[in-house]
């Protein structure tokens, strides 16, 4: 069965004027003319993006949407009605936001994270923002260490809580954060450590040194970038190495420090440079 809100890889079953039909076990789903790529023909297969236009029937794209059924995004609301609120989700139709899924009234022109789903009752895709019951910290999926996909959930008083894999909820505490960040943002991450209440500390980019290696080879090519030397050191402020290198001062000096043992860089009274 083709569900929508899904990708699906379907062949194509015929050629009609504004279109292909895919092969859907059924009379075929339209994949309209605008979104043929050049070439394509019966018999041929391609990967399509499947949901319901605004007549209700089921129709393919090869456009991109911003999430699909099960994901947590941030959206800009584009207009509202009082029935609900619609959405740019990257398709030539808007994501539908009813309002009894909505928790403070919507607004044109601002961004909201919400959580795509398909209606049980009528099969067609919408959003909400009332996703939290979905989250659950009971029976973890993920240990300490673990590289994971955050999203920036709300603000507290000792940082963000972060949606994990789309699953549970921890914390990025203010002393994790090295730049600026808002609701709905995403990045990689890694569990810091878990409590015995299944509680999560997080932290950004990668840990221990497996995240230095990452760094280090940043470092080696913005070095090569700029004629083998940089004008940054462990007197640098952190804030001038983050917005250079997009990492902490910490994680800064702990790499540096590698390449030095390593013999691939010289430490300088100014900076860093590259040796040979």
């Amino acid at each position: 069965m083709i569900a929508a809100g899904e990708y699906h890889t379907m062949k194509v079953l015929r050629a009609v004027d504004f279109g292909l039909y895919l092969d859907d076990g059924a009379e075929g789903i339209l994949l309209p003319k605008r979104f043929i790529p050049s070439g394509l023909k019966p018999g041929d297969s391609i990967k399509v993006f499947v949901y319901h236009d605004s007549e209700d029937r089921l129709i393919a794209t090869t456009q991109t949407p911003k999430g699909v059924v099960g994901d947590i995004v941030k959206l800009r609301a584009i207009s509202t009605t009082e029935q609900g609120a619609f959405l740019d989700w990257g398709l030539m139709k808007d994501l539908f936001v009813p309002v009894s899924q909505q928790l403070a009234g919507i607004r044109p022109h601002a961004d909201y994270l919400v959580k795509i789903y398909r209606d049980a009752q009528t099969d067609r895709i919408a959003a909400t923002e009332k996703f939290a019951d979905t989250l659950s910290n009971e029976n973890l999926t993920v240990k300490e260490l673990d590289v994971v996909h955050l999203i920036v959930y709300r603000r507290t008083d000792i940082g963000y809580v972060v949606i994990i894999n789309g699953k549970h909820t921890g914390v990025l505490h203010h002393n994790e954060i090295y730049r600026s960040i808002g609701v709905g943002d995403q990045f990689e991450g890694f569990i810091k450590h878990i409590y015995p209440d299944n509680k999560i500390d997080v932290a950004a980019g990668r840990p221990g040194y497996q995240r230095v290696e990452d760094e280090a080879t940043k470092i080696l090519r913005l070095l090569q970038e700029h004629e083998g030397f940089l004008p940054y050191h462990d007197k640098s402020s952190p804030e001038d190495i983050y917005t250079f290198f997009a990492m902490s001062k910490k994680t800064f000096k702990m790499t540096v420090g590698n390449l030095f043992r390593q013999k691939k860089i010289l430490l300088e009274k100014d900076g860093i440079r590259l040796i040979g």
